[in-house]
């Protein structure tokens, strides 16, 4: 398990997403692995964010299959840092979210390249900001997906060693409510009351949630108002979207839009803020077929699973390209300081990985 010493090295430089430097760091090394192995990378400056990193094999005609990462992790420095390990698991900041899963399709690759197998149509992806909800780089990926058949991302796999087939769309909004002020003892009737107004939409807002499709609207923070004697003039709401379908999607879009133009206590208004963030990771025909080709390639049955929380495999797959999640090693306590990763599911996804783009680099697809 010789490249436990690489993941050491990269956990051992602190990444946090707002640490540029750092997160620049860990890109220059992996600069250099991929280099020796014939990639040339195509650097994304940012000046504020680490900088996006584009690896680009040999290309001929056929498909093309994109492997996606990111280099970022949650833990500012000097909070959780440094790796350590025992005889079942690594610890670390990274090692399942997700250094682990990046070091996972180094090692595949590797693989072929020690089998003397050329590297062809497979390209690399490293972000700097997911962990921040890749408001930046969601935009390179998007544009870099028309150039993709085919996306394999390396977040954590799951407790059995599941890939993820589906994952929730996720948007997060603002609504900002103007009322009047007025003395609640002298004139009360003269106020236009923003807070009674925020609790009007807020109970609109949760009634959209439809738990048997997967859809849930959660107000996660309300304030407003100036003290008790005092009608608010102003209020606010923040508050996600989770879904599972474009449909919902839609028809909660179309719903949120409607209850913030309408002023339930009059003289009150309202202005929407905010937006989709990552779209739907829909299971469909597409997603069925990959799997099936994995399973005739890899001669096994591949456990799948459909998640709520959103990646980067978000935006591949909203942008039409066939994708899987959840080839990196298992772990838990992502974003913990118990984070770890088991030291057996490295070797297993490794395999696994290797086994898939050595046939995808001899036929240029999975259907072969």
């Amino acid at each position: 398990m010789h490249y436990l010493d690489d993941l050491k090295r990269i956990i051992n430089i602190n990444s946090y997403t707002n640490n540029k430097a750092g997160v620049d760091k860990v890109g220059l090394v992996f600069d250099e692995w991929l280099s020796a192995l014939g990639y040339k990378v195509e650097v994304h400056q940012r000046e504020l964010i680490g900088e996006h990193r584009h690896y680009t094999s040999t290309h001929q005609d056929g498909k093309k299959l994109l492997l996606l990462g990111h280099l970022d992790t949650v833990f500012p420095p000097n909070t959780f840092e440094n790796f350590s390990e025992d005889a079942e698991w690594i610890y670390g900041p990274g090692v399942c979210d997700m250094k682990g899963g990046n070091v996972v399709a180094l090692e595949a690759l590797r693989n072929l390249q020690r089998a003397g197998i050329a590297i062809n149509n497979i390209d690399l992806l490293f972000v700097s900001d997911e962990e921040t909800g890749s408001d930046d780089s969601k935009h390179l990926s998007a544009k870099l997906a028309e150039d993709y058949d085919y996306c394999l991302v390396f977040e954590a796999a799951g407790v059995d060693m599941e890939v993820v087939r589906a994952r929730k769309g996720v948007g997060t909004f603002t609504i900002d409510i103007t009322g009047k002020a007025a003395h609640a003892g002298n004139h009360y009737a003269d106020g236009h009351d923003a807070n009674l107004e925020a609790s009007y939409k807020l109970q609109k807002l949760v009634a959209l949630t439809d738990l048997e499709k997967g859809t849930t609207v959660n107000v996660g923070k309300i304030h407003g108002g100036i003290g008790a004697n005092t009608i608010s003039p102003e209020a606010h709401i923040l508050f996600e979207i989770r879904y599972t379908q474009v449909e919902e999607k839609n028809r909660v879009l179309e719903s949120v839009s409607k209850i913030t133009n309408t002023s339930y206590v009059e003289g009150t208004t309202a202005r929407l803020g905010g937006g989709i963030q990552r779209d739907v990771m829909q299971y469909s025909e597409s997603t069925k077929g990959f799997i099936e080709d994995i399973e005739r390639i890899a001669k096994i049955k591949l456990s799948t699973e459909a998640r709520g929380g959103v990646s980067d495999a978000n935006i591949l797959s909203a942008s039409g390209v066939i994708t899987l999640d959840g080839f990196g090693p298992f772990g838990d306590g992502d974003h913990t300081i118990h984070e770890r990763a088991n030291k057996k599911s490295f070797d297993e996804r490794i395999d696994l990985t290797t086994i898939l783009l050595k046939h995808f680099t001899k036929n240029l697809d999975f259907k072969g």
